[in-house]
Formats: structure tokens, C-alpha cells, sequence
């Protein structure tokens, strides 16, 4: 058994606990939540993305905001590993379909959040003819994976505006933002902004303006306004081209971009999440629903995988309202929630004592992964990366008690109901 436990650590990928002692328990139960995969940008290229550049942008396989064909592929690599990864644990076995009870596959009702769920399943259980499911119709929101604020009281209001302008240390938000200059500087080249139609119509020809509005309204997304919600858009955009482009060292816009200055231009986008959902009173408000069904999921008796799938504002959100410390993620260009990982919650016993315990860890594809389409396997994992709950401490294995982390859940929750 100690062998096993080995091996699997070598096998499971860059996970910190990999290699700890973890024969005297066994998986129970995992509960995931991940990012949808690889989509096309959220804004068509004849929007602001085609008034930004006098360049053209590259061609989709998909229409804005669904899955591409990239995405599609990569998740059926990650259902495939998710099925040998779980057979090797004897959670769920290769020849055997779980029944209804033992597996829940539920995704957010948008296009690129079903399709990346249906890819999952098919890879997962291929033979089993298992259904993910989703509530509504296409191309809207479920309230589960809908991170709006559902209350926006003023006290609320004042405490969240507090918090967003003291992230990373900074005196505000602006200030936080003005941090990104050089970014922002580098941004206007690669784009030649000064031949832009939006320079040579609306004299916007620079990135300068650092100031970054907050909007934070009941019943909608938290929002920011200025240069830093612009730049996320083209950030964006520039990011998923450069995952989508097999080359190693590609060419936007007749520029090589390194994948250096690929991780510097995500950094506007991960700054643009962190402002809207990385402060400790807008978590709780927003992941509300997320963290009652998952909670629920560890709970649920019979239960041996669940699988959710919706954005990565659910899982920074969730992350920071349980207040779990997320590494600097390794072989990745964006800096908490790459796009289709997979936040874990692994359920283990304690088959001495009867105990559970749970381990936290983030699953990803490294950029190369995701840019070169490499198949994935117990012997090529993707990335792990083990995570800790703040204030709370692991035992040799590196887990944590179940109880205690179930009590993190609750505290999150009742947190949302004193607002």
C-alpha cells in the first residue's frame, strides 16, 4: 500500500503532498468545480476588438463566448484522465457504470459551459452513456453559477468598496490599476493603437486613464468600468489567440509574442477578476448558491463524483470566500484560475479510524498542454497544485479534517446571511 501511494504521487502530477504517506486512507468521494475550456472571445472581432487594432484578429471555430474546437478536445483529455485517475483510486471502476447516485455532472446553461460538461462526460464514461445536465435554456445564466450580488445593502456596498481598494496592499483600486502601466504601455504596441480606427475616430490612442469605476448593483454581476475593463477584453482575446496558435513562439499581429509577454498581458485580466470577486464580503454574496450545492455534495450520502461546471469568477469567489490560499501556479499564463481547471475537493477515510479528511488541490493543463493538444494519461498528467485553507492545519498526510472544513463552508455561508 505505502508503494501505491508512490507511485500515484508521481503519477498525479506537481501536487506539493503528492509524495505523503496516504496508504492508510481511501478516496471516497471527490467534488469539482471547474472552468469551462477554450472558448472564443467574448466580444465579436467587429466590436471594440475591431476598432482597437487596424490588424485583423485571428478566425474562430466557434462564435463569440462558445467553446472551440481546441476547448472541446481538451476536455475530452481531461474526462479521459479523470476516469483512469479515479479507476486507479478504486473510486469509480473502468468496467462498471455508476449509477445516478454516485455521479452528478451539472453545468451552468451556457453553450460553452454545457459543451464542456457533454465533452467531460462522453470522455469520462464513454460506454455508460452518461448525461450531464443543465437547467435552463441555452445561453442563460443558472442562479447556482450566476455570480451576481443578490444583496446590495449600504453597508454592503461601503464594506466591499473598502476591501477592493485595499487589495494587493495598494491604497485603491486606481492606484492598483496605475500598477499595470507598463502592461498597458506594451499593450498599445502590439495592437498599434495610434493607427486604430478607435484612435483615429474617438482619439483614444493611449491606455492613460487609470481611473477604474465600481459598480456594484443588486441582482447583476459586480462591473468596473474604464481602462482596465477595456483592456481585459482585448487581454482576453490575446490570451485565448495565443492558446488557440500551436506555434511556439507565435505571431499576433506580425509581432512575436514570447509566452513571458503572454503571462504580463494576462495579468490585466487576473487584476480585472481579483477586483470583482477577490474581496473577502463579494465572495460570499456572489458564491452564495455555489457553496450551499457543494457543501451539500460532500454531505450527500451516496454520492461518489460531482462534477460542476461553470466559470472562473465561481472559482475565485468560492476560493476566496473559503479562504484557501491559492501558489503561484506553475507552466501556466494565468496567475489563480487557468481556463478548464478544476478546483478538488477530495474526500478520503481514515481506514484505521473511520475519520474523514479532505485535500484541496487545483488540476490544470499547462500552456503547453492546452497549446499542443498533448494527450493526457496517468503517466502525462496535467499540473496539481495542493492548496491550503487559511487558519487551518493539515495532518502528515496533508489533509485536513473533514468537520473542520465543513465548518469553513458554513462560516462562509452564514457570513452571507448576516449581510
Amino acid at each position: 500500500m505505502k508503494l501505491k501511494a508512490t507511485v500515484l504521487g508521481l503519477l498525479v502530477g506537481m501536487s506539493i503532498n503528492a509524495y505523503a504517506d496516504i496508504s492508510n486512507y481511501q478516496l471516497t468521494e471527490v467534488v469539482a468545480l471547474s472552468r469551462h475550456s477554450v472558448r472564443a472571445p467574448l466580444s465579436a472581432p467587429n466590436s471594440i476588438l475591431g476598432q482597437i487594432t487596424p490588424h485583423q484578429w485571428a478566425k474562430w471555430s466557434a462564435p463569440k463566448s462558445e467553446l472551440t474546437l481546441r476547448g472541446g478536445i481538451l476536455e475530452t483529455e481531461m474526462g479521459q484522465y479523470f476516469r483512469k485517475w479515479l479507476n486507479l483510486e478504486g473510486l469509480i471502476k473502468e468496467d462498471q457504470c455508476p449509477n445516478e447516485d454516485e455521479i452528478n455532472i451539472y453545468a451552468n446553461s451556457m453553450q460553452r459551459t454545457v459543451a464542456t460538461a457533454n465533452y467531460f462526460a462522453t470522455a469520462f464514461k464513454p460506454t455508460c452513456g452518461l448525461k450531464a445536465y443543465h437547467r435552463f435554456k441555452p445561453s442563460t445564466m443558472d442562479p447556482i453559477f450566476f455570480p451576481r450580488l443578490t444583496k446590495a445593502t449600504p453597508a454592503f456596498t461601503q464594506l466591499a468598496n473598502q476591501q477592493i481598494n485595499q487589495l494587493d496592499g495598494y491604497k485603491n483600486v486606481d492606484q492598483l490599476t496605475a500598477s499595470l502601466k507598463p502592461i498597458f504601455q506594451n499593450l498599445e504596441k502590439i495592437l498599434d493603437l495610434q493607427d486604430s480606427p478607435l484612435c483615429k475616430q474617438k482619439n483614444i490612442c493611449q491606455f492613460n486613464d487609470f481611473h477604474t469605476g465600481i459598480i456594484l448593483k443588486s441582482g447583476d454581476e459586480p462591473r468596473l468600468t474604464g481602462t482596465l475593463q477595456l483592456g481585459t477584453k482585448i487581454a482576453d482575446a490575446l490570451v485565448l489567440q495565443y492558446l488557440e496558435n500551436p506555434e511556439q513562439e507565435p505571431t499576433i499581429f506580425d509581432k512575436q509574442i514570447t509566452q513571458a509577454q503572454m503571462q504580463n498581458i494576462s495579468k490585466i485580466k487576473d487584476t480585472y477578476g481579483d477586483i470583482l470577486f477577490a474581496a473577502p464580503i463579494v465572495a460570499v454574496n456572489v458564491a452564495h448558491p455555489l457553496l450551499v450545492y457543494m457543501r451539500d455534495e460532500l454531505l450527500a450520502k451516496n454520492r461518489k463524483f460531482t462534477y460542476l461546471v461553470g466559470h472562473d469568477s465561481n472559482l475565485t469567489s468560492v476560493m476566496t470566500a473559503l479562504e484557501i490560499i491559492t501558489p503561484t501556479l506553475p507552466q501556466s499564463l494565468e496567475s489563480r484560475t487557468p481556463i478548464g481547471s478544476k478546483l478538488l475537493f477530495e474526500k478520503f477515510i481514515d481506514k484505521k479510524s473511520g475519520k474523514l479528511f479532505i485535500r484541496p488541490q487545483l488540476v490544470y493543463q499547462s500552456t503547453s498542454q492546452i497549446r499542443h493538444l498533448l494527450p493526457l494519461d496517468l503517466q502525462k498528467p496535467p499540473m496539481r497544485v495542493d492548496l491550503d485553507f487559511k487558519g487551518l492545519k493539515k495532518n502528515a498526510a496533508g489533509l485536513y479534517q473533514f468537520s473542520e472544513v465543513i465548518t469553513r463552508f458554513n462560516q462562509a455561508i452564514t457570513q452571507y446571511e448576516r449581510i
